[in-house]
């Protein structure tokens, strides 16, 4: 078997000449510039920080409880 590892010497670089490829957008869709409905932010801010609120409650009440139960096991 041959093993190549680290001890590669191949100067060799491979590169693609498709340069019209990477000039274009990874989004092909023609971009919509009307307005922007303020309640649909709002519902979608509010939908986000609800997440934040309830993983925030979670880490904390996983904190109290780990605390309690330490607590306990040491006084025993």
């Amino acid at each position: 078997m041959n093993y190549k590892g680290f001890t590669d010497d191949s100067d060799k670089i491979e590169t693609s000449n498709d340069i019209n490829v990477s000039e274009k957008p990874s989004n092909s869709e023609k971009i919509n510039s009307g307005r922007v409905d303020i309640n649909v932010l709002k519902s979608k801010l509010e939908a986000q920080q609800g997440k934040e609120l309830r993983k925030n409650i979670f880490i904390f009440l996983f904190c109290v409880l780990l605390l309690g139960s330490i607590g306990i096991f040491l006084s025993l």
